[in-house]
């Protein structure tokens, strides 16, 4: 197994803008920069709605601004929440963000993280899934957290590490930092692969 020392003789960019994903990287003991750029989030309707967050994690690796140098080594993510085959995004309002919460609660829905990890040569990617139950949240748990949280930055309109997940989730099955927006066991055994065929 590679140690974070081995790891840190690359360049480790993570493009992401979210201090979720940062933290999450950064408890690895990497050595990382961040850079933030716009991407587009469309993508084909044929798609399979599963395969959807790798696909957009690749766009984002494609899309990366500069040519990658030789130690370079990209990471993007994308993460989706779906319940019964609907993609849950970014709330663009509280009116959303309330009728999300609502159509998750009492019910199951599953988190998914594609992620793509790119040098100037090759590209390798996979997702991680998480199934989460929520219990029934009540019309004032719901106003509380979204007044409290404003959580217009986050899929499906929460985050499992804040209030509402403490009080709302029943259960999960699978990776929760995946839920935060990184599957990060996976992401380091996938990462140490990557650079072993390197060579």
């Amino acid at each position: 197994m590679l140690l974070p020392e081995d790891i840190n003789n690359f360049n480790i960019i993570l493009a992401s803008n979210s201090p979720r994903r940062k933290k999450l990287l950064s408890g690895l003991n990497l050595n990382f920069s961040t850079v933030s750029y716009e991407t587009d989030e469309c993508f084909p309707t044929n798609l399979e709605v599963t395969d959807i967050p790798v696909f957009l994690s690749e766009k984002k690796a494609d899309n990366y601004p500069e040519p990658l140098k030789k130690d370079d080594i990209l990471i993007t993510a994308d993460t989706l929440v779906i319940k019964n085959d609907i993609i849950f995004g970014k709330p663009e309002s509280r009116e959303i963000a309330e009728k999300m919460l609502s159509e998750l609660s009492g019910g199951i829905h599953h988190v998914i993280t594609g992620v793509t990890i790119k040098n100037m040569h090759h590209k390798h990617s996979f997702s991680s899934i998480t199934e989460v139950e929520f219990d029934n949240l009540t019309e004032r748990a719901v106003d509380y957290y979204i007044e409290k949280y404003k959580p217009y930055d986050k899929a499906g309109s929460y985050g499992i590490q804040e209030w509402i997940g403490y009080i709302g989730i029943k259960r999960i099955n699978g990776c929760f930092y995946n839920v935060m927006g990184l599957p990060i066991n996976k992401l380091y055994g996938e990462l140490e692969y990557f650079i072993k065929n390197l060579s």
